[in-house]
């Protein structure tokens, strides 16, 4: 997302490959649910798990202790996350599990607006942030992208993927859609607060310059919204994620819905969103990330989603440009 302030936001998504490289599943919502069970056991069973893990002693002590992190995500992105059955999978869920297994700790996905993730985190309503967030400068520093004024401390990342925007069009592109110079003086539905609006509204701005209308943005809180104008042409197309796009021209209505095209736009890194002031934690989880890479763990979850041509070697802190 692009935004300003959060994930799929103006970094995003332009991994590789082709639209065949992403079958995937879809859509996600997860909420959080009050624990019932009791403490004390609870206690026994975190302290299990953690002696047990070979990196548990580098969390913080207070999430080694409870056994649990908690992570901002929002759940409606397939492939990356999406809800099935009641329960949030994914490639971000799959990740985080393997990631507990390193850390002790169980990874308990809470479900916001894209848009206010950031500052769910800052405000300590959960520990990560896991949900196709693009590493930025701007978000590292705390910088809008829409006025280049600093509205707070930013966040630093721990990279774990690649990916770039994607032109997600009608099925047979009966538009004739074939880059961003296209969408000039056209609507065009996306997902509020991610770097594929971002990407939109500075083409807008160049197809001005350039003499040619601008582009007409329709945003919306969920990327299905977005799709949907889509679908019932009510836009000429949706900015999204190369790997969500890929995955809804193969999924929705059975492949007939929609078709990618032109090349993918200003690849980038996804990474796990962490508070400045949790180095402790962002460590941690680099360390888990390199040791889930080393061990084949990453790769296999990779292959599982059909996004391999998005996988990294190395997760980097703060790579995103």
């Amino acid at each position: 997302m692009t935004a300003s302030s959060t994930r799929r936001t103006t970094a995003a998504h332009s991994r590789l490959a082709a639209v065949g490289a992403i079958a995937v599943a879809g859509a996600l919502i997860l909420t959080g649910c009050g624990d019932q069970t009791d403490k004390s056991s609870d206690s026994s069973t975190s302290d299990s798990s953690a002696s047990s893990a070979p990196l548990a002693s580098k969390l913080p002590a207070d999430i080694r202790k409870a056994g649990v992190i908690k992570v901002g995500s929002d759940i409606a992105y397939p492939p990356v996350e999406f809800m099935q059955s009641g329960k949030a999978v994914g490639i971000d869920p799959d990740v985080a599990d393997a990631l507990g297994k390193q850390l002790g700790v169980k990874f308990d996905f809470q479900n916001g607006k894209f848009a206010q993730l950031i500052v769910g985190l800052q405000s300590n309503r959960f520990n990560v942030i896991m949900s196709a967030m693009n590493d930025t400068k701007d978000r590292q520093s705390g910088i809008d992208s829409d006025t280049g004024k600093k509205v707070g401390n930013g966040i630093d990342f721990v990279d774990y993927f690649t990916a770039g925007t994607s032109i997600l069009v009608q099925k047979g592109n009966p538009k004739g859609i074939k880059s961003l110079d296209d969408l000039c003086g056209k609507t065009v539905a996306l997902q509020q607060g991610t770097t594929s609006e971002g990407i939109a509204q500075k083409q807008s701005k160049k197809c001005t310059k350039d003499g040619k209308k601008a582009i007409s943005l329709q945003t919306f809180d969920t990327d299905p919204e977005a799709l949907l104008r889509l679908k019932q042409g009510a836009s000429v197309a949706d900015l999204n994620d190369f790997p969500v796009a890929a995955y809804n021209a193969k999924t929705s209505g059975g492949g007939n819905d929609f078709e990618v095209v032109g090349e993918q736009i200003e690849a980038g890194p996804y990474g796990i969103g962490v508070s400045k002031e949790n180095t402790q934690l962002r460590d941690a989880l680099q360390a888990a990330m390199n040791a889930i890479i080393k061990n084949g763990e990453y790769t296999k979850i990779m292959e599982k989603w059909n996004v391999t041509d998005g996988a990294v070697t190395e997760a980097k802190i703060n790579g995103g440009s």
